[in-house]
């Protein structure tokens, strides 16, 4: 779909105080995404929006709603179905941050530690907004005494299966690729929607994003690492590894070196995992190190750099690591380590996105230089994950 640019949010037709917001807010100029997007929303079109991680998906679907909410308020109006917790939170604050001059009430319905007795009576509340996770809004849909979606009108789906809803609400589907998965939603959810596709291929990177790639062997990637993050430590810097293992220890050897670190993983608990990543997004602390699991969704505005401690398996997984920097027009940088082993999954990924990585310029001596240290490092904080694990498993037995 194509419509005509619109150079500023009140060409879009959006009410005054959404306007205003997105002034205070510093938000001038609308991403395709959102030019395409918002005004066949407003007119009450389902739609499928297909864009780039970082282009603004969020505010896209989250402004037409604000308007009609303006319009039309009513508690429950709008559902939105994250596939992560910690994406939930982001979009309720995006939610709660533009409609606060409306006086817009949002919730968050997550599993993990979080009390449903107090989820329960934050939606007996009557929220205007309703930002869940599938499982957790499925408990509380069979649970919950008084909840429903019965008066619904707006739905927005991120990797959710089909839920019982009323026919009569607008659904907007928003997506960074075009999946098989996506596709069946659609089908299964969506009433002659309006498709907004602004990614031109499949797996795409955005052209502000400069892409490199160092080769070093296996038994030196973290002193590689240490020596990237060493040359670039005024940067924030989001480290992405395999396992949650290496997550731990390249988080220890990181701190131990005096570096502002922390991880993100699955092992954490909830209350730890938000902690390290508002840590993280205040800039607290200029290094994080995650999983892919436990990173899906994070939306950082300012990430300088990404380093590919592990080389992604697919060309999907490499787009959504990369796309955690370079968002909104910004520059960034991506860096992928690659080891003997990983040279013919590089090629692959090459021909996949339809580019050449370039070779980032590194000081062998300056290497050689850290070795000693960083391998005690390494030693020191192997033994303290073992010496955790011990304690963790002795209180458990208790």
């Amino acid at each position: 779909m194509s419509t005509p640019e619109a150079k500023s949010f009140s060409d879009l037709g959006l009410c005054t105080p959404l306007i205003k917001a997105l002034e205070d807010l510093k938000y001038e100029t609308p991403t395709q995404i959102q030019a395409e997007c918002i005004p066949p929303a407003l007119s009450g079109r389902d739609i499928i929006g297909i864009a780039p991680t970082g282009s603004g998906k969020t505010i896209a679907f989250a402004l037409p709603i604000l308007h009609r909410l303006w319009d039309n308020p009513q508690s429950n109006f709008a559902l939105v179905l994250s596939p992560t917790r910690e994406l939930a939170y982001q979009i309720s604050a995006q939610f709660e941050a533009l409609g606060a001059a409306m006086g817009v009430r949002s919730v968050v319905i997550v599993g993990g530690e979080e009390d449903r007795v107090q989820q329960a009576v934050r939606l007996a509340k009557k929220p205007h907004i309703i930002v869940a996770t599938p499982g957790r809004l499925h408990d509380h849909l069979n649970s919950t005494k008084g909840f429903s979606l019965r008066q619904l009108k707006h739905l927005v789906l991120d990797e959710a299966d089909r839920l019982a809803i009323p026919r009569e609400r607008s659904t907007y589907l928003f997506s960074a690729t075009m999946t098989a998965n996506v596709t069946k939603l659609q089908r299964a959810s969506l009433t002659d929607p309006v498709r907004v596709d602004v990614s031109s291929f499949k797996y795409k990177t955005v052209p502000s994003l400069l892409q490199y790639y160092v080769l070093c062997p296996l038994v030196n990637k973290e002193v590689m690492l240490v020596y990237l993050i060493n040359s670039m430590a005024q940067n924030t810097i989001i480290v992405f590894v395999r396992t949650v293992a290496d997550a731990k220890r390249l988080s220890i050897v990181l701190r131990t070196l005096e570096f502002q670190a922390v991880p993100l993983h699955g092992e954490l608990s909830q209350s730890q995992r938000l902690g390290a990543f508002n840590r993280f997004k205040s800039g607290k602390s200029n290094i994080l190190v995650a999983t892919d699991l436990a990173s899906r969704g994070l939306d950082v505005a300012n990430v300088d750099v990404v380093i590919n401690y592990d080389t992604p398996t697919s060309s999907k997984d490499y787009v959504h690591r990369v796309g955690r920097t370079a968002r909104a027009g910004r520059a960034g940088k991506s860096i992928l380590m690659v080891s003997q082993y990983d040279a013919e999954v590089m090629l692959r990924l090459e021909m996949a996105l339809e580019r050449k990585l370039e070779l980032y310029p590194t000081e062998a001596e300056e290497i050689a230089l850290l070795k000693e240290r960083v391998y005690e490092v390494g030693r020191v904080a192997r033994n303290q994950i073992k010496e955790d694990d011990m304690s963790q498993n002795e209180r458990r037995k208790r």
